[in-house]
């Protein structure tokens, strides 16, 4: 099964917001990187495993888990003009930005720290990990999976 990290920040739309929405689902619209849209197309599956990561906030970490319930299909948010995440370039003929549709799982207890997360030394490979990465979608190991999961 092929495990994520996707990133949101709490104060737009954290782990707590999934929970209230109506059978804890929601899409994840807004993301604007063509590496993330790639594989969120190419290779993000229904029943995929998420890490629903809070991130630009005073603690960034892991703060639960997410599943993949709709492949990926196009982010109307990006040909509305009102949204914040609006394209002009993109446009419900010709979309250019994707979407999924994510389940909560279960909130962790706690949230895993990035600095905790920095000082495992089993996930020194992790792409969240290695500097300047930035993405807000990313793959996550079997192996990483694992490790995050004993730390809570």
């Amino acid at each position: 099964m092929p495990y994520w990290l996707m990133k949101s920040e709490p104060d737009v739309f954290g782990i707590d917001d999934l929970a209230q929405r109506p059978g804890q689902t929601e899409h994840w619209d807004g993301v604007r990187n063509y590496q993330a849209r790639n594989m969120m197309r190419d290779q993000m599956r229904r029943g995929d495993r998420v890490l629903f990561y809070h991130s630009s906030c005073k603690t960034p970490g892991i703060a639960g888990i997410a599943e993949v319930v709709r492949a990926a299909y196009p982010d109307h948010t990006s040909w509305d003009a009102r949204s914040p995440h609006y394209d002009p370039k993109s446009s419900p003929e010709q979309p250019r930005w994707l979407m999924v549709d994510v389940r909560l799982v279960r909130k962790f207890r706690r949230t895993i720290s990035l600095e905790e997360l920095k000082q495992h030394p089993g996930l020194k490979g992790m792409p969240l990990l290695k500097r300047g990465n930035r993405l807000s979608v990313m793959p996550v190991s079997a192996q990483e999976w694992e490790l995050i999961l004993e730390l809570e």
